[in-house]
């Protein structure tokens, strides 16, 4: 049987490591550790709430130390230092269960050096904060200047920094009942639900999500901003409906709830790795018009799709800038050039997707960004240039709307409205 470690800031040194090496994204590393070292509920969570400090923290971090320690640091012993710092400074855990164990990360050689810059944090924890409240937005909220500056020239000064300011707070856990499954109703007025305002059917949990709740997929774990996209669709009973890019299944659900179970509904993923768990989803929430395909959307589709389907949705490929809160790893990884290679992916997948509209039919094009080049500044010229009309328009902006960012737009041919 393989050795376990449960060093939990050993394993969050070595965690950060692999990531910074683009080994994996950061949640899927937590979970392959978690896993492998049967890792209790608490270790769990006291590892998660770590990297994720770190990683929404990095600059602030770095910040830190350079005020704490001067000269250079090879990356093991500054991962060491964040990881560190994250837990006196950020998270509030007591300094004798913070220090001695993070010191024990390092190799002897630099033991002493760790142990006196987290004591010294300690002893200058006032004057730190006060000096990081002095910080640009960009990197007291640890965000790539190239991304602070991009949305500042899009919102403005006062609008970025909140929308910063919520990528950095603990995302919230929201769920909707599952209408497939009619005993999903028993759990209204349960004390861990509290509804959201004006969005009917989604909630806010309080606590861990209940075992029995998902197995009988009773609930799914949505953020309302994702409603936006299948209400403009307005899929009806009967209908031939396509979602294309419906990994991992929420959006497919709700679809298939608003048809009530009639009709067809074909759900396909470029990815076929991600197929098992789309069809095991479906299949928990209780989905039985829909079938799953492998296909590519950039390529030309089959010539037994063509003008088939009454209405599609296209929740495309995009920069997941509306969902940094909960991607807390995306906003180190993106870049200006990634975008622009998106809106190419993007138009592509509305060009080969429209063949497959019938004339009477709609689109409903959607991202979880809330970059204008992914949305309004795409689909509307595109739209204007093939006889559609952009029916309406919905975004949700997190420093707004307190929910995900999203933009979802409901096209028709001009004859067709």
């Amino acid at each position: 049987m393989p050795k376990q470690d449960k060093n939990i800031r050993r394993a969050a040194v070595s965690i950060l490591r692999a990531w910074s090496k683009g080994h994996d994204y950061a949640d899927s590393l937590i979970d392959k550790h978690a896993r492998k070292n049967h890792l209790s509920p608490s270790d769990r969570g006291l590892l998660n709430a770590i990297i994720l400090a770190v990683l929404r923290n990095r600059r602030l971090l770095d910040f830190y130390i350079a005020r704490l320690r001067h000269g250079k640091l090879d990356h093991e012993t500054r991962d060491i230092l964040r990881v560190g710092l994250a837990q006196l400074l950020l998270l509030g855990i007591p300094a004798h269960a913070a220090v001695n164990e993070t010191v024990n990360c390092g190799r002897a050689p630099v033991r002493g050096l760790i142990n006196a810059v987290l004591r010294k944090s300690i002893d200058k924890k006032k004057s730190l904060l006060t000096h990081a409240a002095e910080l640009p937005p960009a990197e007291l909220y640890s965000h790539p200047d190239w991304l602070a500056k991009r949305w500042r020239g899009q919102f403005g000064k006062e609008e970025s920094t909140l929308l910063m300011q919520w990528n950095n707070e603990p995302a919230e856990t929201t769920l909707r009942l599952n209408s497939l499954r009619p005993e999903s109703a028993d759990l209204v007025g349960d004390a861990r639900l509290t509804p959201l305002a004006e969005v009917p059917g989604f909630y806010l949990l309080d606590g861990p999500v209940p075992r029995e709740w998902t197995e009988a997929g009773l609930v799914y774990m949505q953020d309302p901003a994702t409603r936006h996209s299948v209400e403009l669709l307005n899929p009806q009973p009967g209908e031939c409906v396509l979602d294309a890019c419906a990994a991992p299944g929420g959006k497919a659900a709700l679809i298939a709830a608003a048809m009530k179970n009639e009709g067809e509904l074909l759900c396909t993923d470029s990815n076929e790795l991600r197929l098992p768990r789309l069809e095991e989803n479906l299949s928990n929430l209780g989905v039985t018009i829909a079938k799953t395909q492998v296909f590519d959307w950039t390529q030309e589709p089959p010539a037994e799709w063509q003008q088939k389907f009454d209405a599609i949705l296209l929740d495309v490929p995009c920069s997941n800038t509306g969902v940094l809160r909960r991607r807390v790893d995306a906003r180190w990884r993106l870049t200006p050039e990634q975008i622009e290679a998106l809106t190419q992916v993007q138009e592509a997948i509305l060009v080969n997707a429209l063949q497959c509209l019938k004339p009477t039919g709609r689109i409903v094009y959607s991202t979880c960004s809330v970059e204008s080049d992914e949305n309004e500044n795409l689909v509307e010229p595109w739209a204007k240039g093939r006889n559609l009309t952009v029916v309406e328009t919905r975004q949700s902006l997190p420093q707004r709307d307190e929910q995900d960012g999203a933009f979802a737009a409901l096209l028709r041919y001009r004859e067709g409205l």
